[in-house]
């Protein structure tokens, strides 16, 4: 998300962007785990039924999350387009942006929610075990309605972030997370005289979280004395197709983006599904924890972006160069911690998610265990490919980091996924070296292109700061 700012006339320094870095990135980074929250609740709730829902539900989410992380890059561009607006002083623009950003909602959900409701065919035709494709639809069927108000949230919180009010979609993100993990407890196992709906509990749960997540953002802004003035909803049925068509492209992009990184990791649970179920379990565990720590770095991308976006502004290349350091070199300090964590405990880790007490779940943990240490290895590389792909997009330079990563996670780690588990006979142990692989290549690439940004022409015309 990005937050209107005025270029501060100040001389930067390393102490004075990071503090900037920190004051803006924080709320961002909060909010991104509390949404991860809800799927990682889910998660963990099916772990406690046993591992063949738990693979079953990992099969589910994998594809989920996929599809929903390419509309909420996607339908991501509201927030600079508002942003732009406001500084135009265009309080018509503001609202035509968002309106549009609602129809870009409606249409991706009416969309993707027919296919995420056939997931059964989907995941058989992959190769999938049909006894556990069936038991992932259960989830899908009543999770698949979740996709509509899930991407009007993202307009909605765009807008609100580009004003600064990050407050509001903090509570409103917890208290969703808190709801859904009790409503998830009563659903999926029948507590307090509800039906157990198991997996299908979970999808529902989430699926009514987010609505109400939504009506209550909703609600918030068309009552705030700040926003009501602006009448989102005002001839909300008059279209703008020049709005409507800007959307799609800035957005795209990042939507891609994302996808080329998640639908890795997507593909990699669809092949721990063809070696069986403890493989795919141990999977969603290992994918779990690694995707918590991700949030940190990703909320703080959102930052990096405006911190780089306002330097080129100024045409400030020192700027750029410190907006983008800083934040790498913050990323990469809070994902060594992380590394260590992981290494240094991963027994401990994946007992959250099964009863280690438990025989049946002995080779499940086994496994999980070593993918974790995997995982720790590249938390490293991870970090850095975000931080340096968001340092690019405050250059508006979009395109080619899209190519990097297709090469990084497409052209190296999908094959080496496949070579080392299949081929080599490596198993799920392999599939993780290939996602390392390509979350390494596509790390270097990202962060040698941002280093490159001058001779490359990506800041032609800006000037230097004042020394400070």
């Amino acid at each position: 998300m990005s937050l209107p700012a005025q270029a501060s006339t100040a001389p930067r320094t390393w102490t004075r962007e990071l503090r900037a870095l920190f004051v803006l990135g924080w709320p961002l980074i909060v909010a991104q785990l509390a949404q991860n929250a809800l799927f990682t609740t889910d998660v963990i709730m099916m772990g406690w039924l046993g591992p063949k829902f738990l693979a079953a539900g990992t099969l589910a989410t994998s594809v989920m999350i996929t599809l929903q992380l390419f509309g909420v890059g996607l339908i991501g561009a509201v927030a600079p387009m508002v942003a732009q607006a406001l500084g135009a002083k265009q309080q018509k623009g503001v609202r035509r942006t968002v309106r549009q950003g609602l129809w870009a909602a409606l249409l991706l959900a009416a969309l993707i929610t027919p296919v995420v409701f056939n997931l059964r065919l989907i995941l058989v035709a992959l190769g999938q075990d049909a006894d556990l494709a069936a038991l992932a639809e259960t989830y899908a069927h009543t999770g698949a309605w979740l996709m509509a108000p899930a991407f009007g949230i993202i307009v909605l919180r765009s807008f609100l972030s580009a004003h600064g009010s990050t407050a509001a979609i903090l509570i409103i993100t917890v208290v969703g997370v808190a709801v859904n993990a009790v409503t998830n407890y009563a659903l999926m196992f029948g507590a307090w005289g509800f039906p157990r709906l198991e997996l299908a509990g979970a999808g529902l749960s989430t699926t009514l979280v987010n609505i109400a997540m939504f009506g209550l953002m909703l609600a918030y802004v068309l009552t705030h004395r700040k926003y009501k003035r602006y009448h989102i909803l005002a001839r909300f049925f008059k279209p703008d197709w020049g709005r409507f068509r800007d959307i799609f492209r800035i957005g795209l992009p990042i939507g891609l983006m994302l996808v080329a990184e998640v639908g890795l990791f997507t593909s990699a649970s669809l092949m721990q599904g063809l070696i069986g179920p403890e493989s795919i379990a141990a999977h969603a565990i290992a994918l779990q924890c690694a995707s918590l720590a991700f949030m940190v770095p990703l909320g703080l991308s959102q930052a990096t972006t405006v911190r780089v976006g306002l330097a080129y502004g100024e045409r400030a290349p020192a700027g750029i160069a410190l907006a983008g350091w800083v934040s790498l070199g913050t990323t990469l300090l809070f994902m060594a911690s992380t590394c260590a964590l992981y290494l240094s405990m991963p027994d401990t880790l994946v007992g959250l998610f099964l009863d280690p007490q438990d025989p049946e779940n002995a080779r499940t943990l086994e496994l999980a265990r070593s993918f974790v240490i995997v995982a720790a290895l590249f938390q490293l590389v991870d970090g850095a490919q975000v931080s340096a792909g968001a340092a690019l997009r405050g250059l508006s330079d979009t395109k080619m980091p899209l190519v990097l990563a297709l090469l990084g996670y497409w052209g190296v780690g999908f094959p080496v996924a496949y070579y080392f588990g299949f081929v080599l006979g490596l198993g799920g142990l392999g599939i993780w070296y290939g996602l390392a692989a390509g979350l390494a290549l596509s790390a270097v690439a990202l962060v040698t292109r941002f280093a490159l940004r001058e001779r490359l022409g990506l800041i032609e015309g800006a000037r230097p700061l004042p020394a400070a």
